[in-house]
């Protein structure tokens, strides 16, 4: 049986995967780690969860020992807006962090690793309109650099030492487990709250701000896919572009207004505009597609019906 462990499992994306990874392997086999004890309930009473620093190489290795991992899957990361107040933090844990990772995969012969990207890998020089597999990349913040190093170091492991290493660009993800950790995306999570709880909302970007997303069910299905599909069809492996669903933030409030007919949104563009601005507003996922099969399921309105149902019950049990 598989042993997982996932390095950063309380975060919006790491707390999910773990719970949908223990539904498949066990709980006993999916073991979550962070650096700090902030866990759901959950994922505590679900399987293991231990305190991991990784940008403390041993302390990735007690996990490895303690549990003979044979699955490592990062999502330690300092996410764009926070890594723009704290560059050096977000390099330190981005790419020492991954570093670590890597030579431990190496040095304890680790079937698989499993590390995300992001979209903030693009900037000047990207097509907007969609952004191909193959392109410029030349990202405006600490977060993208790290992500664009780190897709390079990856694939050098998998070219060098013939590890199993892969990846995906992940757009911005919606989910209504966890809430927003840092991102440049973070209004599109954000707007479903606020319109349940106050009605309203104000917005860090403009109206007709355009970018990749994704909601947390196809992100779930996208990594899963991705970790079980056959690795001698994959071409590419730690840069793959995943799309879902593409729209302004006029047309996410015009959703919510569907289903909450009086909301209202005005918008504050502050220093996460240029951010948004440096991306494009669609991908080209049709390596993905080719090399293992990637199909999203939800669009727009969709999740726009799933995150208003489920917020508006945990608003009503007093949860938010």
């Amino acid at each position: 049986m598989k042993k997982i462990l996932i390095i950063g499992a309380v975060g919006q994306i790491g707390s999910e995967l773990t719970m949908a990874l223990r539904n498949i392997y066990g709980g006993e086999n999916v073991i979550a780690s962070d650096i700090n004890n902030i866990a759901s309930e959950k994922l505590l009473k679900s399987g293991p969860f231990e305190i991991v620093d990784i940008t403390d190489k041993n302390s990735i290795v007690s996990m490895i020992k303690k549990y003979n991992i044979n699955i490592i899957i990062d999502l330690a990361a300092i996410l764009s807006a926070t890594g723009e107040k704290n560059p050096m933090l977000a390099w330190n844990v981005n790419i020492n962090g991954l570093i670590n990772v890597l030579e431990i995969a190496r040095e304890y012969k680790i079937e698989q690793v499993l590390i995300p990207s992001s979209i903030a890998v693009f900037g000047p020089g990207t097509p907007i309109e969609c952004a191909p597999q193959e392109t410029v990349l030349h990202p405006t913040t600490m977060y993208g650099i790290t992500k664009v190093a780190g897709e390079l170091v990856a694939d050098y492991y998998v070219k060098k030492y013939n590890l199993d290493v892969r990846g995906l660009r992940y757009p911005g993800i919606i989910s209504n487990e966890t809430l927003p950790g840092g991102g440049t995306t973070d209004y599109a999570v954000a707007i479903y709250y606020d319109a349940v709880k106050y009605g309203k909302y104000t917005c860090f970007v403009k109206e007709d701000t355009r970018l990749p997303m994704m909601y947390m069910p196809d992100c779930l299905k996208a990594t899963i896919d991705l970790m079980q599909a056959d690795f001698s069809s994959l071409k590419h492996h730690s840069d793959f572009n995943v799309g879902a669903m593409s729209f302004s933030v006029k047309e996410l409030a015009d959703s919510i207004r569907k289903y909450i007919p009086n909301f209202v949104i005005e918008y504050k563009p502050d220093f996460r505009q240029a951010i948004a601005d440096s991306w494009p507003n669609a991908v080209d996922d049709t390596a993905a597609r080719e090399e293992w099969g990637w199909n999203p399921s939800f669009d727009l309105d969709a999740m726009t019906q799933d995150m208003l149902k489920v917020i508006g019950e945990k608003h009503k049990q007093g949860l938010i």
